[in-house]
């Protein structure tokens, strides 16, 4: 099981999911893991006891390392459109929930890892100088999609995106927060119970009010997903399957390998 995932009654009369992710060594967004992710969100939006969903690691330093590049690397562009189709998927089951949705950042979280916490209405991180977060694509030679690209302008504004987006910054902890990227930062073993305590501040707010105003926002970037889906999946295996980001992946790769060495 890559993942943990509890309901509990700690919110008073609401049940919460509390949901922990567990693909060792540093969660890797597999095609897998994503699979298994959305048949769990959407398990827990079936269940209407459940009005709230806590995101967070059981692994030590890191929330989620992002996108797992073995399933982008030398893979058939059948599995690389499957692979896109499921992380597409894991951003709408998030960013069109019901449920409040709270990331408890407990570690590293950069890439697709920034990506599932932009999802969310609220997000925690452990206050750590060695933790870091952002959409860093262009360091590894590809490029943030136009979905991910908009849901971190809805969240921290224009320009800090552009910025971010083209040099492919990781932000330390402190620096997220002064930008926005997340909301609160917190010691870290207490990510948990910070996340649980807010998690009743949103649910004091009648849901109907708050869903309907979370659509309302969230509207126009989802049907901008929705009404391009095939074209983005598309136009993303024509990119990776490219001889020279294949070329680029394969490098980085290398690296990861020496280091662990």
């Amino acid at each position: 099981m890559a993942l943990r995932a509890a309901l509990s009654n700690k919110c008073g009369v609401s049940s919460v999911a509390v949901m922990h992710m567990q693909n060792p060594p540093v969660n890797s967004l597999s095609l897998g893991f994503l699979t298994e992710f959305c048949i769990a969100v959407e398990k827990l939006e079936m269940d209407k006891s459940c009005r709230g969903l806590i995101v967070t690691s059981s692994q030590p330093k890191v929330f989620s390392a992002g996108l797992d590049i073995m399933d982008m690397y030398g893979k058939s562009p059948e599995h690389c459109a499957e692979f896109w189709r499921a992380v597409q998927e894991m951003w709408l089951k998030l960013y069109t929930s019901n449920m409040v949705t709270i990331a408890a950042i407990n570690g590293s979280s950069p890439a697709g890892g920034c990506l599932m916490s932009l999802t969310c209405d609220y997000r925690i991180m452990a206050d750590n100088p060695r933790y870091s977060i952002g959409l860093n694509e262009t360091q590894l030679g590809i490029v943030a999609p136009f979905w991910f690209k908009d849901t971190m302008i809805n969240t921290v504004g224009h320009r800090t995106t552009e910025m971010a987006l083209e040099l492919g910054l990781l932000y330390s902890s402190s620096d997220a927060l002064k930008i926005g990227l997340v909301d609160q930062l917190v010691p870290e073993d207490q990510v948990l119970a910070t996340a649980t305590k807010t998690m009743t501040k949103w649910l004091a707010i009648p849901d109907h009010a708050r869903q309907i105003t979370k659509s309302m926002m969230r509207k126009p970037t989802i049907d901008k997903l929705t009404s391009n889906r095939e074209t983005d999946i598309q136009f993303f295996v024509n990119f990776i399957t490219k001889d020279s980001i294949q070329k680029s992946l394969g490098m980085y790769l290398g690296m990861l390998k020496k280091r662990k060495s």
